[in-house]
């Protein structure tokens, strides 16, 4: 399952989640956003039940990508006990994302 965070749930989602959590934060006008929209609803199938993989609109949500210094999209931060543990930023194939996930299981 692909989750929505936003600023009301991200503390307690992904935050306080006892799972790692794989945030995808994208624009809905961003090309190479629209092109990671399949592999990232594959990771969300992929780790379901052993990390939680969700998106950010970083345009709605502009407080939460300013506060994790997004400065390009796509963007993707891993996190683990409440600490941001991986990240990688642009385009990637699906085994580089899984990579990024597996280090923090």
């Amino acid at each position: 399952m692909e989750y929505k965070f936003n600023e009301e749930n991200f503390e307690t989602e992904v935050l306080k989640s006892d799972i790692p959590v794989l945030v995808d934060f994208y624009a809905d006008w961003c090309g190479p956003c629209k092109m990671m929209m399949p592999v990232v609803e594959k990771m969300a199938e992929k780790y379901d039940g052993k990390a939680k993989v969700g998106k950010v609109n970083s345009d709605d949500c502009n407080a939460l990508a300013a506060k994790y210094n997004i400065m390009s999209i796509p963007s993707f931060l891993v996190f683990k006990g409440g600490e941001v543990v991986g990240s990688a930023t642009g385009a990637m194939p699906a085994e580089a994302l899984a990579e990024l996930i597996d280090k923090a299981l």
